[in-house]
């Protein structure tokens, strides 16, 4: 990078963004010599109102070999090695089949995916599956939705028809756009706005007017075309619950639920939707389905819809190692979010790895004999052992609370074995 070339390292307000080790601050940079924002990871120019985003997430996507890919997500979600590989995988094909001439492009579709939770383990939740398909997606630049199957209705009867999803993953398309829109043409917009107030302090009026020219400074026809690009190429679609749709004991009164399948398999087959914004081609959507099926089984699916799954990965119970990971290896773990949250205050917390595993038992302990909530519980637990210092702290300026196995086995333990207390408190 040249000397007239500066990395910008600050958000709008001037204020410094923080990083994790070993990346970089930014893609967006300031050439002084042609006067001119540029953002290089998303594609758009401030100083070109056409703005463009067409090569954005396989530019993205280049520099996200499959093994890459797992190891990013290792940062966020633990254990589940065999779902992110295969979410890995499926990301890499869509820039692969981009790299592919025509006419075969057309013909390579999106592999989709279905994530069983163990029949054995009675369903549990908080494993990781959702993180996983919203850390991918995020990771990609892509628009993301997340739905229960069981919030839709066969199309002709009153609720939500499945293309609800199509129009709600425009809208998020549209939402991502224009944030990527906006951070380019933050300069020029930035000056606009300082040119029509004379006191720039006015930290409030500042912002609201750059909000405005950046606004004015948006081709809504381009931005529009380039989420409807942006969802038919690289949308995400996480559909939970799909297994409460296979049942094959019906409800009374209950709308048919072949039905419902048989309208989200019109989607992945890949049909066109059409929206307030424009027609939609769900051909090459990423799919990823979940489902306990602790009920039901994967076979009690359509045959076809079966068929529109193709790749299978089973969702493991979080072990109690799992349980002590998390808590401590994750960029934003639980622990470091406490840890932060009472520096506000200048008081120090320090987890002794004994208090940590303690925690970990616990949790688990409750998981096994209660209700499984995997990782969930970890919130409520961590919660209950907080809470009176979290209550005291603003009184307990500059002191430090240790917290080892004995602090949480005095907090914690004796209600633990209360099961029946348990599922009010924890």
């Amino acid at each position: 990078m040249s000397s007239k070339q500066k990395t910008l390292c600050t958000n709008f307000s001037n204020q410094p963004i923080t990083l994790s080790e070993g990346r970089s601050c930014s893609s967006d940079t300031y050439d002084e010599k042609d006067n001119l924002y540029k953002d290089t990871k998303s594609g758009f120019d401030s100083n070109d109102s056409d703005v463009q985003v067409n090569d954005s997430t396989q530019v993205l996507l280049f520099d996200l070999p499959p093994q890459k890919i797992v190891k990013e997500l290792d940062g966020f979600i633990i254990g589940q090695d065999d779902a992110k590989r295969a979410v890995a995988i499926a990301l890499r094909n869509r820039w692969r089949r981009n790299q592919v001439p025509f006419p075969l492009r057309d013909e390579i579709i999106p592999k989709n995916i279905l994530m069983i939770r163990m029949i054995d383990d009675d369903g549990h939740t908080g494993v990781g599956k959702t993180e996983i398909a919203r850390r991918l997606a995020k990771l990609a630049g892509a628009p993301f939705i997340k739905v229960e199957a069981t919030k839709f209705t066969e199309i002709g009867y009153i609720g939500r028809d499945v293309d609800s999803i199509i129009r709600d993953l425009v809208d998020a398309a549209i939402v991502l756009v224009k944030e990527k829109a906006r951070k380019a043409l933050a300069k020029k917009a930035l000056i606009l706005a300082e040119k029509t107030i004379v006191n720039s302090m006015v930290k409030e009026a500042r912002e609201i007017l750059f909000n405005e020219e950046s606004e004015g400074l948006m081709d809504d026809d381009k931005i529009i075309k380039e989420a409807i690009d942006l969802v038919s190429n690289d949308g995400i679609v996480f559909l939970d619950e799909i297994d409460r749709i296979a049942a094959r004991t019906e409800v009374k009164g209950e709308v048919n639920r072949e039905g419902v399948q048989r309208d989200l398999l019109r989607l992945l087959e890949g049909r066109t939707v059409t929206t307030k914004y424009g027609h939609v081609k769900t051909d090459y959507i990423l799919f990823i389905a979940s489902g306990a099926f602790h009920q039901s089984k994967p076979s009690d699916l359509l045959p076809e819809l079966q068929g529109r799954l193709p790749i299978r990965v089973e969702l493991k119970a979080l072990t109690q190692e799992d349980l002590i990971r998390i808590l401590k290896e994750p960029e934003s773990s639980l622990l470091k979010q406490y840890i932060a949250l009472m520096k506000t205050e200048n008081v120090t917390l320090e987890f002794l790895d004994d208090g940590i595993k303690t925690i970990a038992e616990i949790a688990f302990t409750v998981n096994r004999q209660v209700e499984n909530i995997g990782a969930r519980r970890l919130h409520t637990v961590m919660k209950k052992l907080l809470d009176e210092i979290s209550f005291i702290a603003s009184e307990k300026k500059s002191e430090k609370f240790i917290i080892d196995s004995k602090y949480v086995k005095d907090k914690l333990e004796s209600i633990s074995k209360q099961l029946d207390l348990c599922k009010f408190i924890l």
